[in-house]
């Protein structure tokens, strides 16, 4: 009977073995040598050693699918935080992800040094509203530790019916502080392109939440919108934006930038996994003034999209440095129903800038800061006041009620940056238009000798 199990071990281990070299995952690819050959084959001799000894001597008895399973997510894990094995189980939960709702936090997440990160909550969400940031160290989830827990075991555990709540105690790094969070599942809804509105007579501003699936044709839409209204600058809100589809993100870049340049590109062990994003002949706003806001919260496609703009010269980003997502994760489904999710490639900015990892640091640094609105101070205001200035004052407030006041200092930061780029093009505009005329120094002299 064991002689049984290990030739079918070994045949298992064979064609796991076969799977990894036509998969090109392990140095069984293009360029390895017969060193390395050898090299797998007594590898897997080992791996049908180490698992004919579970199958006999662990205490409980497991099934080849458990220990086969298990021995894959270990190798997938083992690789970097984004790479994964997933069950049947585990790869349906990941395609809802693509459905665009689902009963959970809201909140993207990743596993940085090992430890399961909050990259960004999404606005508007139960966790943007319970206070959850990006770059939260998730240390516990329902009072467990999630030191071994995997990626896609803790989304598991995240998730659930909508009403239902979850305890999680995250590490704030920037404060060491220990805190917990009750947070209630809600069906997570997301709204990629949001709060389309005039700053004030010649500014408008978006926010991007993530990059779905026609995110670009709604930011068109609000371009025009804006533009009609009188918008010639705009800032461009990409903070806690987790990134999405890298299609899109191109799309984006690609109305500020044109002219065919490169956007991003793509850069693994496979030629096939190198390619380059270009941008179409014609930017449709090619000339709006533009400042895009990043934060830590801002990832793999917002990254993208930053660095475009940051290479080519095309705005300014504000804000704080971004997350530093840039690599490329290719699901491949399997026969069973299970897939691998394996990083094979990395994102590259146009220069040439690695995005993983690094981040995009932005032109002007502003960390955000919050601006409280003292009624008080508004109360005084308006006292004592004479006539006159009571009437300007009511111009003052009907103008606020056009624009609101703006509690966000880098939203405020970009503001004054743009009116000032408005100014000085406009003086530009006005001397070229007003320029001397040309004096023929010789009609002078003779002038003056007559």
């Amino acid at each position: 009977m064991l002689k049984r199990n290990n030739a079918l071990y070994f045949i298992l281990a064979l064609a796991l073995g076969f799977f990894l070299y036509y998969r090109g995952i392990t140095p069984l690819i293009a360029g390895s040598n017969t060193a390395d050959s050898i090299n797998i084959y007594k590898q897997l001799e080992l791996f049908n050693t180490v698992i004919s000894r579970v199958e006999k001597d662990y205490v409980d008895k497991k099934s080849a699918k458990e220990l086969i399973y298990g021995a894959l997510r270990g190798m997938l894990s083992s690789l970097d935080s984004h790479s994964q094995f997933m069950d049947p189980e585990v790869y349906k939960e990941m395609k809802v992800d693509t459905e665009g709702h689902f009963g959970g936090l809201g909140i993207e997440i990743s596993s940085r040094d090992n430890i399961l990160t909050v990259v960004s909550p999404i606005e508007g969400t139960p966790a943007f509203k319970a206070g959850i940031k990006p770059n939260d160290k998730i240390i516990k989830i329902e009072g467990k530790s999630t030191k071994r827990l995997s990626l896609s075991e803790a989304v598991k555990k995240l998730r659930g019916k909508p009403g239902t709540s979850v305890n999680i105690t995250v590490l704030r790094p920037e404060t060491r502080e220990l805190l917990d969070f009750d947070i209630t599942r809600d069906i997570i809804q997301i709204q990629s392109v949001k709060d389309v509105k005039m700053l004030n007579e010649s500014i408008g501003y978006i926010k991007l939440t993530q990059f779905q699936e026609n995110t670009s044709d709604e930011l068109e839409e609000a371009m025009d919108k804006l533009e009609k209204e009188g918008m010639k600058a705009l800032i461009l809100d990409l903070r806690n934006n987790p990134g999405g589809l890298l299609n899109e993100a191109v799309a984006v870049a690609d109305k500020f930038i044109g002219g065919g340049k490169l956007i991003v590109s793509t850069k693994g062990r496979i030629i096939n996994q190198n390619k380059e994003y270009r941008a179409s002949s014609r930017a449709t706003h090619p000339d709006v003034k533009l400042v895009v806001l990043i934060n830590k919260g801002s990832a793999s496609g917002s990254e993208i999209v930053a660095g475009a703009v940051q290479d080519w010269h095309r705005g300014i980003l504000l804000g704080t440095t971004s997350f530093g997502k840039g690599s490329v994760q290719s699901v491949l489904p399997l026969k069973d129903g299970s897939a691998l999710r394996l990083t094979t490639a990395k994102y590259y900015t146009p220069n040439g800038r690695s995005i993983h990892h690094i981040g995009i640091d932005p032109d002007i640094e502003v960390k955000y800061k919050k601006i409280e609105q003292k009624k008080d101070e508004k109360q005084q205001s308006f006292s004592f006041e004479d006539e006159k200035t009571a009437q300007t004052k009511d111009n003052d407030t009907e103008e606020q009620v056009k624009y609101p006041p703006i509690p966000d200092n880098q939203v405020l930061r970009a503001i004054d940056l743009l009116k000032g780029i408005i100014i000085l093009n406009e003086q530009k505009d006005l001397a070229a238009m007003n320029e001397p005329p040309q004096i023929n120094k010789d009609n002078n002299a003779s002038d003056k000798n007559q």
